[in-house]
């Protein structure tokens, strides 16, 4: 069975298109483009006009794509953004009008779940496992081995603490004090909900996370093979973040593995990666390229 899952984020809105054989899940089509759906969302509560239109050019492309390879079974997943918008309802009559479904406005919760579902499946390592996935609005945070124990979804993400936060280039340390504060008062409300004591493996998902570590790496280009399921200690993500603070906009542009996209907001992302990295006490964190997408693609084929 051919599947499309689509995951449309507060920065990216990304594409799976999979052949889903059993257990086995084949790409066919991977993509991502960053679309900024929650520009400014956390300070006004609403999703911007060009920000739609932004993430209705990139469904477009999408759209053109499912039809071109042949997919039978499509679902779309629309996270932190959409849940918080008062307009949330012009964002859905754009969706069905480009794809002909209706999104699914999905609970942090529901997010949590899915993430896990992808980013365990194939992972060569001792659970109990916490996930965490780091978005642009929000975080979610699982615990499980072979199905979800417990979760919890918190806002804190990349694009709202840079917007919240961080607004010097490169950003003050009055700035970074004050998101390190909001971000620790989250990390720890989630690690008490999930239990994250009784974690063996940690596990990282999402754009800031696989920058982090192509970063630690020293790759010159970004290669998902050499990323994936990639574990790298904590002193890597530290030295990393400290690196990353210490730049600008254009210097973390030009970064060989940097997407042009993320750079303004990497800051705030690999920051939030380093508190959960010290606040877990984990020596390490093991990168997943499989994700919510993989999860969604999975419950297509169920």
């Amino acid at each position: 069975m051919r599947v499309a899952a689509i995951d449309c984020g507060t920065n990216a809105v990304r594409l799976l298109i999979a052949d889903v054989h059993g257990d086995e899940l084949v790409d066919v089509a991977r993509r991502m483009e960053i679309v900024r759906l929650g520009e400014g969302v956390d300070r006004t509560g609403m999703l911007a006009p060009a920000a739609i239109e932004r993430t209705r050019l990139a469904l477009l492309g999408y759209a053109a794509e499912i039809a071109e390879l042949g997919v039978t079974r499509v679902r779309m997943c629309a996270t932190s953004a959409s849940r918080d918008a008062s307009n949330a309802q012009d964002f859905r009559d754009m969706v069905r009008g480009v794809l002909g479904i209706d999104p699914e406005v999905i609970t942090g919760e529901q997010e949590a779940e899915l993430s896990f579902l992808g980013a365990v499946r194939g992972l060569d390592a001792d659970g109990p496992f916490l996930v965490y996935d780091l978005g642009g609005g929000s975080t979610e945070f699982v615990l499980g081995t072979d199905s979800v124990d417990q979760s919890i979804s918190v806002n804190i993400g990349c694009v709202r603490m840079a917007e919240r936060h961080l607004h010097s280039d490169p950003p003050s340390a009055s700035e970074l004090a004050a998101a390190e504060r909001d971000i620790v008062a989250a990390v720890d409300t989630a690690l008490a909900a999930v239990s994250a004591e009784k974690a063996r493996t940690l596990v990282g998902l999402a754009g800031t996370v696989t920058t982090v570590v192509a970063l630690a790496q020293g790759l010159e280009v970004y290669d998902s093979a050499r990323i994936h399921h990639r574990r790298i200690d904590a002193a890597a993500v530290s030295a990393v973040t400290a690196d990353l603070l210490a730049m600008t906009v254009d210097e973390r542009r030009a970064l060989p593995v940097m997407h042009p996209g993320r750079a303004d907001v990497i800051t705030a992302g690999a920051l939030i990666m380093k508190i959960i990295q010290d606040r877990t006490g984990h020596p390490s964190v093991v990168a997943s390229e499989h994700d919510i997408l993989d999860g969604i693609a999975f419950g297509l084929a169920s």
